[in-house]
């Protein structure tokens, strides 16, 4: 799960700043199509759900050391 967070807040990151330079990936001109508002919120929720991902993976990696 951490694995996982961690490169969905990348992904997210790496867009905004691609975005800020005009190199925005073809894989995410679909999120483009709703507007820029929207693609900002997608891509302000991709770097939520990482660090929540990433933030459970961390959890679930104590307990199983405390085992």
């Amino acid at each position: 799960m951490k694995k996982i967070g961690s490169t969905l807040v990348f992904l997210g990151i790496f867009a905004i700043v691609l975005n800020f330079v005009n190199m925005v990936p073809r894989v995410l001109m679909w999120i483009y199509a709703w507007g820029e508002t929207s693609a900002w919120g997608i891509k302000i929720g991709i770097i939520v759900l990482g660090a929540i991902l990433w933030f459970i993976g961390g959890k679930d990696e104590k307990e199983e050391e405390m085992q």
